[in-house]
C-alpha cells in the first residue's frame, strides 16, 4: 500500500501529540518545543512550499509548547491540563493548515510525495 502525503502528515502529528503527552517525564521542558515540531520539520516542512499560514501555525505550536513547559506542578493539575489542551489545539491547527494550504515542492517530489505544485490533499 502506498503511503500518501496525508498519511505522513498524520504520522507526524501523532508523534507531536505523543511528545506533548509525555511531558513532564520523558521530555524536558527545555527540549519540549523542539521535540514537538521535530518530526514536522524533518518530514513535512522542507517538502512543502513555504506558506506563511503554515509557518504561523508552526510558531503557534512552539509557543504553546513553551507554555506547557513553563507550567509548573505547583500551578496545579488544571493549569497543566489547560496548557496541554492548548498545545493539542495548536497541533490540530497546524495539521489543518498543512492539509488546506500545503503544496508539494521539488524536494517533496524528489522524495516521491507527488508532483511539484500538487496539493498535500485534494478536496473530494
Amino acid at each position: 500500500m502506498d503511503v500518501t502525503r496525508a498519511d505522513i502528515l498524520r504520522q507526524v502529528i501523532a508523534q507531536a501529540r505523543r511528545r506533548a503527552m509525555a511531558f513532564p517525564g520523558s521530555v524536558s521542558g527545555d527540549a519540549l518545543p523542539w521535540a514537538v515540531v521535530e518530526a514536522f520539520d524533518a518530514e513535512i516542512r522542507g517538502h512543502v512550499e513555504r506558506d506563511r499560514r503554515i509557518e504561523e501555525e508552526r510558531d503557534r505550536v512552539l509557543i504553546a509548547a513553551v507554555g506547557l513547559a513553563e507550567t509548573r506542578p505547583e500551578d496545579g493539575p488544571a493549569a497543566i491540563d489547560a496548557a496541554r489542551a492548548h498545545l493539542h489545539d495548536a497541533i490540530d491547527y497546524l495539521e489543518q493548515a498543512v492539509l488546506r494550504f500545503g503544496i508539494v515542492n521539488r524536494r517533496g517530489a524528489q522524495r516521491g510525495l507527488g508532483e511539484p505544485g500538487q496539493r498535500v490533499t485534494v478536496k473530494p
